[in-house]
């Protein structure tokens, strides 16, 4: 009778074994936002474990894994042109499979397309775990090295090219906490220009641009300095831009 006992409790552990292994996993996996140094150990292992890495732009994923020798393979899940590929992540995650998701830089579902892939994961596919990692953030690093109080703050992403826009702006300066958004260097100058209408000369302005790269660089003043500055330096008007604006 003790073995027949003995025998089913391990046929039972067995097949949670298979229930578990069955059950496939998404990791949200944050890559370095310049200096390749910025990416966390546990995230150089999971891409090196998972089946299959969902990318932005494989050549820009191929050079970080070049750095940190890892071979799993890539497959496009979204670019300019769209969401690609999605329905074939849902397929391999209910087969069982880890997928690590990860964008060209920064943190993956913030201002992401990503965040598409985690809504349908989330509402047909429930057992499926998805795990975030944390790592590198332009927002956040934005907001650490700007002086500016973050206790409270709007995050708008990437501002709208049009519709909309200056209706935007005017609720950032109506706003009485800090306000971040992501600029473009193609609009940065018209950006500054709109801030310059709508914000008295008692708000700070912080713009930080190239971060963690070579030609990082932190400017603060009122949005009038600010826009004087760049243009003054034309030079500096390249890169990728973040906004931190003070609260009224």
């Amino acid at each position: 009778m003790g073995h027949i006992v003995a025998f089913s409790f391990c046929l039972y552990i067995a097949s949670i074994r298979i229930m578990n292994e069955s059950i496939g996993i998404l990791y949200i996996v944050p890559t370095p936002i310049g200096n390749l140094e910025d990416i966390t150990l546990r995230a150089i292992r999971i891409l090196k474990e998972v089946d299959l890495v969902l990318c932005e732009d494989t050549s820009v994923t191929q050079r970080l894994f070049k750095a940190y020798d890892i071979t799993t393979k890539t497959s496009v899940f979204y670019a300019q042109t769209g969401i690609k590929n999605i329905e074939k992540a849902l397929n391999l995650l209910a087969e069982g499979k880890s997928l690590a998701l990860v964008s060209d830089a920064g943190t993956p579902t913030i201002s992401d397309p990503g965040v598409l892939l985690v809504d349908r994961v989330r509402k047909e596919l429930p057992d499926v775990q998805v795990i975030a990692l944390p790592g590198a953030s332009a927002l956040i690093t934005a907001l650490s090295a700007s002086g500016v109080t973050s206790s409270t703050f709007m995050f708008y992403g990437f501002m709208p090219h049009k519709k909309g826009r200056e209706t935007l702006f005017k609720t950032i300066a109506e706003g009485s906490h800090t306000s971040v958004f992501y600029e473009s260097v193609h609009r940065i100058e018209k950006t500054l220009e709109s801030l310059v209408a709508t914000l008295d000369t008692s708000r700070m302005v912080v713009i930080a641009r190239e971060l963690t790269k070579l030609h990082e660089e932190v400017v603060r003043g009122n949005a009038l300095y600010i826009k004087e500055y760049f243009s003054t330096h034309k030079d500096h008007v390249r890169g990728e831009f973040v906004v931190v604006v003070s609260g009224k």
